[in-house]
């Protein structure tokens, strides 16, 4: 294949991801299942010889590529979120009870079921078990836009209705918080991994990996959003007003910023881009320049997913699954339809708020939330994190199994996604 053929293929593949939108939000059909699919009819082509597609060869480009795409979907999940969270209020903070329960309950949980599938089905070492747990327990903020809300409600427009309700919030404000919450995991197995653990190892990670990092991230976010935000709308320059001028690169800016600097703080990025995305959202909510900057991200998003999962069904067709085994399939169908969803509901499920106030789900509604806890690019860049950093036994097999889980989600979920939505709407729409 020559460089002029993967032009032209790039050039196909970016015209359906720009059209998959449109064309598929009403059929059981989502783009990233397209795009997949694409990949793999890509990979069987032959490709030149300097492609290589070994994730092992290339941890440190997959590890970057990723981790960008994470952020710009953080960005977007960030400025899409209408819901206010004030953290001195009581009442606010129960309106994100379904979070706080996935965040708390749901994901240590799976971090523990997938760890115990990799030590006693994989036959993992511990330390390896428990990184596998922490790579595939977040779900994921750039491949569930399917069951997540969708624009910033502005004064030029308003959300349809179907999309503000507390499904798709819950599924939206998990993704955009427990990508930064499974480093403490990921870190954890770091240190086990070079030996050596013992008390005060494991003080150490609850106070620095735990509490401060996850602290450092979250205001250093905040900051630089709520300073940003008042730059932008609120400055007595009307050259610095920049909502006024329309210019939407500041999402991008404050990106950058509150990662930059929340990382040199030793704070967590992730958290820091979420935080930072929401305190911009409430600098001025009803202004239109949220649309603008949401619509800049979303765009970025679309294309650098377009990217990973480009290379992702390519890898598939060409030797990715070299290492793969039952083991594997295994642990990656345990966690779709086991694991998470029981998770999920046990967290949900426990002295659950009532359906009818906010924060509230109906007993239908705690088993959709359950049920798709969607995997995706970030699982990708926590394996890609740790490789970096640490050799990894079995590494490999990890890549194999992580990238089958990831497919598989994209598949399921994509297929079920549509009709399980719509089927709650109209079910809201009657009741109301």
């Amino acid at each position: 294949m020559t460089p002029f053929a993967i032009y032209a293929l790039l050039g196909v593949s970016l015209l359906v991801a720009t059209l998959l939108p449109g064309l598929t939000h009403r059929i059981a059909l989502s783009p990233p299942m397209v795009l997949v699919a694409m990949g793999m009819l890509i990979g069987l082509l032959p490709l030149p010889d300097s492609v290589s597609l070994d994730p092992e060869a290339n941890r440190s480009a997959i590890t970057h590529v990723t981790e960008f795409t994470v952020l710009v979907s953080l960005m977007g999940v960030g400025l899409a979120l209408d819901r206010r969270l004030r953290l001195r209020s009581l009442a606010s903070l129960r309106t994100w009870s379904p979070v706080w329960r996935l965040l708390a309950v749901a994901m240590p949980l799976t971090v523990l079921g997938v760890a115990l599938l990799g030590w006693w089905v994989a036959g993992l070492a511990p330390a390896v078990a428990l990184l596998l747990g922490a790579v595939l327990a977040p779900t994921d903020p750039v491949l569930a836009s399917d069951v997540q809300v969708g624009k910033p409600v502005t004064e030029e427009g308003e959300r349809d209705p179907d999309e503000d309700d507390d499904i798709r919030f819950a599924l939206t404000a998990e993704a955009g918080l427990n990508d930064g919450l499974a480093f403490p995991f990921v870190h954890l197995s770091l240190l086990l991994l070079a030996g050596g653990f013992g008390a005060a190892e494991l003080a150490e990670w609850a106070g620095f990996y735990v509490v401060f990092k996850i602290v450092v991230g979250v205001a250093v976010g905040l900051l630089v959003g709520w300073g940003l935000g008042r730059l932008a709308f609120h400055s007595r320059t009307a050259a610095l007003r920049l909502a006024e001028q329309g210019e939407p690169l500041l999402a991008l800016a404050a990106l950058l910023m509150a990662y930059g600097l929340a990382e040199l703080a030793q704070g967590y990025g992730f958290l820091a881009v979420f935080a930072c995305a929401m305190a911009l959202r409430n600098a001025e909510r009803g202004h239109g320049y949220q649309a603008d900057m949401h619509a800049l991200v979303e765009r970025l998003e679309r294309l650098m997913t377009l990217a990973v999962l480009l290379a992702l069904g390519i890898a598939m067709t060409n030797g990715l699954f070299k290492a793969m085994d039952w083991r594997g399939v295994v642990v990656a169908l345990a966690l779709l339809l086991v694991v998470r969803p029981l998770a999920a509901w046990v967290a949900l499920a426990i002295r659950a708020r009532k359906h009818d106030v906010a924060g509230g789900l109906h007993s239908d509604e705690r088993r959709v939330v359950a049920f798709f806890g969607v995997r995706g690019v970030g699982s990708l860049f926590y394996l890609g994190y740790a490789a970096t950093h640490h050799e990894l036994p079995n590494e490999d097999w990890l890549w194999a199994t992580v990238s089958l889980t990831i497919v598989m989600s994209v598949f399921l979920h994509g297929v079920t996604a549509t009709p399980v939505m719509a089927r709650l709407d109209e079910r809201r729409d009657r009741a109301a």
